[in-house]
């Protein structure tokens, strides 16, 4: 093969792109991304995405309208439900829709976690069913943690929604892991809890939502395992994300989500959340580069 055979192979085969991400294990043929022109890199915080819906509320309002998202946990399920078609409104129903405590969710055989990741898909099912990443209407990026090779993964456009959205959203100690083909996944956030570098190289813009965890609790905040475990996870996820905000063009911050948890089932909480999301957007437009 002649140099310029090698070259040509080096690009249009992506292996160019892949030293750029070699932070990543990529779980498919890497095939040079376009560049896009907006990003939106969602991270991940459990009810507090509903915030991410109010974020995107926002947007529309404004005529700002990203083709590239990149999600994270919470932040999967809002980008794959707004690249769905579906209105800020309709994901904020979503996430009330949705009560992850339930008896017949624990998990009382598989190891890993308290709750079974497979029960989440009666939830996703019915509003994507066998669809791939590739059928949505904008493109998808989104994080898991794959247990077997300890490195993090954007998942291929071939995979389902709802396998992607599940791995993602795998919170460790809490949600057992989940299983695509012969890979077992955790959540996202393990190694990647704010996805702004897996726009890095696919979008011109980027819009960076992130959530800050609190920065203390009281004792009686952790009253059992669930307690602990999210505040372990808060804070381990939290380390090593602050590098990223540079790499937006506007990093959207909704501070007072500090006063909200993990896992909020108040119905009014959560519209609180959501308009926290929309006036964070709101109020930081004016710093907006794009």
């Amino acid at each position: 093969m002649t140099y310029i055979e090698n070259l040509r192979r080096y690009f249009s085969e992506g292996f160019f792109i892949k030293h750029l991400f070699k932070k990543y294990y990529l779980c498919f043929d890497f095939k040079l991304y376009p560049m896009y022109n907006l990003g939106l890199a969602l991270s991940g915080g459990g009810s507090k995405g509903i915030a991410h819906a109010g974020v995107i509320k926002f947007l529309n309002e404004n005529n700002i309208k990203p083709d590239v998202l990149a999600g994270t946990s919470a932040g999967a399920i809002v980008a794959t439900l707004y690249a769905a078609g579906k209105s800020p409104e309709e994901i904020l129903a979503f996430f009330k829709s949705v009560y992850f405590f339930k008896w017949n969710h624990f998990s009382l055989t598989k190891p890993g976690g308290l709750i079974q990741s497979e029960a989440f898909q009666k939830y996703l099912r019915p509003i994507f069913g066998e669809a791939t990443l590739e059928d949505l209407d904008k493109k998808v990026l989104i994080t898991a943690t794959n247990l077997l090779t300890g490195k993090a993964e954007v998942f291929s456009k071939k995979i389902k929604v709802i396998d992607a959205v599940i791995a993602s959203c795998s919170i460790p100690m809490v949600v057992t892991p989940y299983k695509i083909g012969n890979e077992l996944y955790s959540d996202g956030g393990i190694l990647n809890n704010f996805p702004a570098d897996v726009l890095k190289y696919s979008a011109r813009k980027i819009i960076g939502v992130y959530f800050s965890s609190q920065k203390s609790v009281k004792n009686s905040d952790l009253k059992s395992v669930i307690d602990v475990s999210f505040r372990a996870y808060d804070l381990m996820t939290s380390q090593s994300e602050e590098g990223k905000f540079a790499l937006c063009d506007w990093f959207i911050n909704p501070t007072d989500l500090v006063n909200y948890n993990m896992f909020e089932s108040n119905k009014s909480r959560m519209n609180d959340i959501f308009q926290i999301g929309y006036d964070a957007a709101k109020n930081s437009y004016d710093q907006a580069m794009l």
